[in-house]
C-alpha cells in the first residue's frame, strides 16, 4: 500500500517543503557557484529512472570544464576543485535533486540514478533495479556507497526494492543524514575522486571484452540521442 500509492505523495510533499526550507542555502549555493565555477553552477546529466526512462537530473556543479590543447576534458581529478570536494564530502551538490522528485523522475529513497553507460552493462536481473523510481538516497548508499563493489550496490538496490515500507524510507533517511553531515563518510572509493563506471569496472576485471564495452557505449549513446 506504501509503496504503491502514499510513497509518491510523500516525496513529493517531503521535497517541496525542504525546498522551501532550504531556500537560502540553494540561493546561496547558485550564487558561491556561479562565481566559483565561472558560470553555469548547475549540471545536468541524462540518467535511466523508473521504468529505464531517461530523464535529466540536476545537480550543483563540482568540477569546471578545463580542457586540454586538443580540446578534450582534463581528467576528473584535474577539474574537482576545492569547493566541488567540499559540496560532494557534505552531499550539498545532490540538493538540486530535490526538484527531480518534485516532477516525479526520483523518490527521496530508491536506488542511485546511475548513468546510462552503467544501465547498459546490467544484467536483466539487475537492471530490475529500475522497476521503481531512483532515490536520492538508498539501501546502498547507508551500506557503503562507493566504498563497496558495483555487484554489492546493485545486490542492495534489488534487496531494497523486494520490500518497500515506510519505516524502512524513515530508516535510510537518518542514517544518510548521519553519514552525510556529521561522520561526512563512504563519499568516494579509496584513492578515488570519482567512481568507476560500471562498464569500466567490468573491462578491467576481465568480464567484458573490448569489443563488448564498446558495443555497450555505443548503445549508450544511442539512447541519449534519442530521449
Amino acid at each position: 500500500m506504501y509503496a504503491n500509492c502514499f510513497k509518491r505523495l510523500i516525496d513529493f510533499f517531503c521535497a517541496l517543503m525542504a525546498i522551501i526550507c532550504l531556500s537560502p542555502v540553494l540561493v546561496a549555493l547558485t550564487i558561491l557557484g556561479a562565481i566559483k565555477m565561472g558560470g553555469n553552477p548547475f549540471f545536468t546529466q541524462p540518467r535511466p529512472g523508473k521504468d529505464e526512462r531517461i530523464f535529466k537530473l540536476v545537480k550543483f556543479r563540482t568540477m569546471t570544464n578545463a580542457k586540454d590543447k586538443d580540446g578534450k576534458l582534463l581528467p576528473d581529478d584535474v577539474r574537482l576543485t576545492k569547493y566541488g570536494k567540499f559540496l560532494r564530502s557534505t552531499s550539498l551538490d545532490e540538493l538540486p535533486e530535490l526538484f527531480n522528485i518534485l516532477k516525479g523522475d526520483m523518490a527521496v529513497i530508491g536506488p542511485r540514478p546511475q548513468l546510462v553507460r552503467d544501465m547498459v552493462f546490467m544484467t536483466p536481473e539487475q537492471r530490475k533495479r529500475h522497476t521503481v523510481r531512483q532515490g536520492l538516497s538508498g539501501l546502498a548508499q547507508i551500506s557503503g556507497r562507493n566504498a563497496i563493489t558495483w555487484e554489492a550496490k546493485i545486490d542492495y538496490d534489488l534487496e531494497y526494492i523486494k520490500k518497500i515500507t515506510f519505516m524502512g524510507d524513515v530508516k535510510i533517511i537518518v542514517t544518510t543524514l548521519n553519514k552525510a553531515f556529521i561522520k561526512r563518510s563512504d563519499i568516494t572509493e579509496e584513492n578515488c575522486d570519482t567512481a568507476t563506471d560500471l562498464g569500466d569496472y567490468l573491462l578491467a576485471s576481465g568480464r567484458l571484452t573490448q569489443a563488448q564495452y564498446d558495443e555497450g557505449q555505443a548503445l549508450a549513446k544511442k539512447l541519449i540521442a534519442e530521449m
